[in-house]
């Protein structure tokens, strides 16, 4: 089986040894994303409920790339540095997620990510 990267100048560039995003079979697999506007390269929202917008707009930006859309994932991880912010994080995804059936997700609290980042997003997605 072939793993193929993927990679989009629309969402930010890696920080360290990884990909974007790699595809397997029927899979598509998104790298936990930051909230870092691509344009900037500089985390802008303070508040976690728009660093989770911008994490998902980062995570359109990668599947788009692989001809895909969230209407394709499958399976989420929210990192949150503060849990107390899961209902403001988790209303936001809600709006951004409406394709039936939701995908399946975790949320789990972390101590820290990089750059004081409040929430980071991964992603996976099926191809049909």
């Amino acid at each position: 089986m072939s793993i193929t990267a993927i990679t989009t100048s629309k969402a930010p560039a890696v920080i360290g040894p990884y990909s974007q995003g790699v595809r397997v079979g029927n899979f598509v697999y998104v790298s936990g994303q930051l909230p870092i506007n691509p344009a900037t390269g500089y985390i802008e929202a303070q508040e976690a409920t728009g660093q989770a917008v911008q994490c998902i707009a980062n995570i359109e930006a990668i599947l788009a790339a692989a001809g895909l859309s969230l209407a394709n994932v499958v399976k989420t991880t929210i990192y949150l540095t503060d849990i107390a912010e899961f209902g403001f994080v988790n209303a936001e995804y809600e709006a951004c997620f409406t394709t039936r059936p939701l995908p399946a997700r975790s949320t789990v609290e972390i101590s820290a990510l990089p750059g004081g980042a409040k929430v980071e997003i991964d992603a996976t997605a099926y191809v049909e």
